[in-house]
């Protein structure tokens, strides 16, 4: 049989065919929301004039001299040049120069974006016209608080002295905070490494049951960030969710908690895994929106697998490699950031990454990139499967590995 899989986001958004046996016995396993319909900019335009708990951002502009728009980087779906000239138009209606609005990209620990990234995220007139930067871990962060975990909150100078603070995003569902989005794009989006790393790792470890893939109600971690977008002073927030084409299909915008509730409320349903698949030889995760993250798309698929043991094969097609990662990243033979490695590959478990863009670095943030078996195509991928796997394999495919979910209940 033949399955057809996204992939190359932001280089073209292409399919790629791949063709499995016809005695295998294979699920295709998409996220319930798959083929939603996008949303026009209309409609867009729309929920922004109309927020959910929040003035407009026309009426947040009254008497604010400045404004700062925060955006997530090449790591997440948002077409923020869908929505950033929105943004614009209402900071200005609201009297806000164009000369006195700046953007910032909420890095977290990922590496800078490029200018040309800048034009893939925002469009080429933002770029062109507004000052854009990233967001620096290192330097040019200021103290604002700490939160009742003990996290001393220190965030981007150039968004802690903005007037108005706004933010754009997606809600995926995420193998820590259960749900991304809300309060993430400040910490860690735009806060200092200090207080990532006591987030990340002291926080997480206070609780570590609450956390996890599609955790969101009782998560620590999310109580945590959300008490560090509040120290921010975060005043308006605006989440979209995304079908399996990364298109825009439904936003929510608002006061930054009550958005993203409600935006939660519907990222439950919409990446929720279905069929689910159990007791499979073999699983195919696609990462496609996070195809830069790859090493995601592990933990899906070992979902589906009999037991703790089979195959897994990462579909990873990133010209741009694996992000760069201040936290979980391997930056010499041994040795990396604050909470490197991130995880070991099972012994049991025969994990294949294709790659068509491979280097060496690419299974980094892994403890034992070693035992990972690397393709270029899928005619290497099918060679090595066939080798272990015969008629009768049970398979199951995920078109989005790396952004939906599997519900437990």
């Amino acid at each position: 049989m033949r399955a057809s899989l996204p992939q190359l986001l932001w280089y073209g958004d292409t399919t790629l065919e791949i063709d499995l046996p016809d005695d295998w016995d294979v699920e295709i396993c998409p996220m319930k929301g798959v083929n939603k319909e996008p949303l026009t900019i209309a409609q867009m335009e729309t929920a922004i004039q109309n927020p959910i708990g929040s003035p407009a951002i026309r009426e947040l502009a009254k008497d604010k001299k400045s404004a700062v728009i925060i955006f997530d980087d090449m790591t997440r779906p948002t077409r923020a040049y869908e929505i950033a000239p929105i943004v614009i138009e209402e900071l200005t209606a609201g009297g806000i120069s164009e000369g006195n609005i700046t953007f910032v990209c909420a890095l977290g620990t990922h590496g800078a974006l490029t200018m040309n990234e800048f034009r893939k995220k925002l469009g080429v007139k933002i770029v062109e016209n507004f000052r854009v930067f990233n967001h620096n871990i290192y330097e040019n962060c200021v103290e604002i608080g700490t939160t009742s975990r003990g996290t001393q909150l220190m965030i981007n100078r150039e968004v802690a002295e903005a007037d108005l603070k706004i933010a754009i995003g997606a809600v995926t569902a995420h193998a820590q905070v259960g749900f991304c989005g809300g309060g993430k794009i400040i910490l860690p989006g735009v806060s200092h490494i200090d207080s990532i790393a006591h987030y990340h790792i002291d926080v997480e470890a206070m609780a570590p049951e609450t956390t996890g893939l599609g955790n969101f109600d009782n998560n620590i971690m999310r109580f945590d960030i959300e008490e560090a977008a509040r120290l921010a002073g975060l005043d308006f927030l605006i989440n979209v969710v995304v079908n399996g084409r990364g298109a825009t299909t439904s936003l929510f915008a608002g006061d930054f908690m009550e958005a993203h509730t409600e935006a939660t409320k519907l990222a439950r349903e919409h990446y929720d895994t279905h069929p689910k698949p159990k007791g499979k030889d073999l699983a195919i995760s696609n990462a496609f929106v996070k195809a830069n993250e790859m090493s995601i798309g592990l933990l899906l698929g070992v979902f589906a697998l009999k037991s703790p043991s089979g195959t897994v094969v990462i579909i990873a097609n990133s010209p741009e490699g694996q992000v760069v990662h201040y936290l979980l990243g391997r930056f010499g033979r041994n040795y990396g950031g604050r909470q490197f490695p991130i995880g070991k590959i099972p012994d049991s478990i025969n994990l294949i990454v294709m790659a068509p863009f491979l280097d060496k670095t690419f299974g980094d943030w892994m403890e034992n990139p070693d035992a990972i078996h690397f393709t270029k195509n899928w005619d290497q991928t099918m060679e090595l499967l066939t080798s272990t796997h015969g008629p009768g394999s049970k398979v199951a495919v995920y078109p989005n590995a790396t952004m939906q979910y599997y519900r437990m209940d």
